[in-house]
């Protein structure tokens, strides 16, 4: 075999490595960013779905991009105040429901009501009392909708499903309930 046969050989080897290699770079890329992937979720606004202290999840892309999603699902959003952000929040409202919510229930009882706009959610966290959410910066635009979250993969301890919490009215209320409950001593 001449030397130049043998360059050839290794060339078209190393060309068939990196395409094999670019392959399956792009095969992730696109499961990444089209079907599923994985977020870290971590902070206080949705305790005690999720631990302070951060896990890993796994996210369905589909899902939100067919729009099949609905009130009850946990689903990662990109900030709509910083869009460097995502965060993780409960949809409680879609297009066209009318809600009704706590205002800051850690300071009143104050509530409003709102209608969310056509191609928007109303996402709030599970800890009402520690989130910024819908209440803070309003209906959410359904393009900013990242991935809805369907399973715990870490710390093991918490491995399983994420199944869609029902919803029996606006979480806002139970605590008003709560509230008046122990007013009026019931």
């Amino acid at each position: 075999m001449s030397l130049f046969q043998r360059w050839a050989y290794i060339v078209k080897e190393a060309l068939d490595k990196s395409f094999s290699v670019a392959k399956f770079f792009c095969a992730i890329h696109v499961t990444n960013t089209y079907l599923f992937s994985t977020a870290m979720v971590q902070g206080p606004s949705m305790l005690p779905t999720f631990n302070l202290n951060g896990e890993i999840v796994l996210l369905d892309r589909i899902s939100t991009r067919y729009g099949k999603v609905g009130p009850g699902d946990v689903i990662i959003v990109r900030s709509p105040e910083n869009p460097r952000n995502v965060v993780t929040k409960r949809i409680i409202g879609m297009e066209g429901d009318s809600i009704t919510y706590i205002v800051d229930p850690t300071h009143s009882d104050r509530t409003e009501t709102i209608v969310v706009p056509k191609g928007h959610v109303w996402v709030e966290g599970d800890n009402i009392y520690n989130t910024y959410d819908s209440r803070n910066f309003g209906p959410v635009p359904y393009g900013l909708l990242q991935g809805k979250v369907f399973w715990k993969i870490w710390p093991t301890s918490a491995f399983g499903s994420i199944g869609r919490r029902p919803q029996i009215g606006n979480p806002a209320f139970k605590v008003l309930s709560v509230r008046l409950c122990l007013l009026h001593g019931t």
